[in-house]
């Protein structure tokens, strides 16, 4: 089964969208990675303020890769860059137990 890793991000309501632009013009650098499985931001819909950075791997080994890699420093250069858009953040991570797919197939 695969390891999921979610970046909590708390962004003010004023750095909202320089977040979702951030995302939109990302440098993909974690598409690239082995291991590297799936990639979801997650937009508050009311009553929070944090964004979820869902990403989805093979297993831990090829997330730690990913934390270790100099793609992603350049992914996150943007960051650097412009300031960050949120105020705090902190990794969730999970090992994936049980998963189906829409149609009901077991990954």
């Amino acid at each position: 089964m695969s390891f999921v890793a979610i970046n909590v991000l708390t962004v003010p309501k004023a750095m909202r969208e320089t977040l979702e632009q951030r995302f939109a013009n990302r440098a993909g650098e974690v598409d690239k990675m082995a291991g590297f499985e799936a990639f979801e931001l997650l937009r508050p819909v009311q009553g929070q303020d944090a964004y979820l950075v869902y990403t989805r791997w093979d297993s831990q080994a090829s997330f730690q890769a990913w934390l270790d890699s100099q793609a992603f420093d350049q992914g996150h250069a943007q960051h650097a860059e412009g300031g960050p858009a949120a105020s705090d953040s902190s990794v969730w991570t999970f090992d994936v137990a049980q998963a189906r797919t829409a149609e009901g197939v077991k990954r």
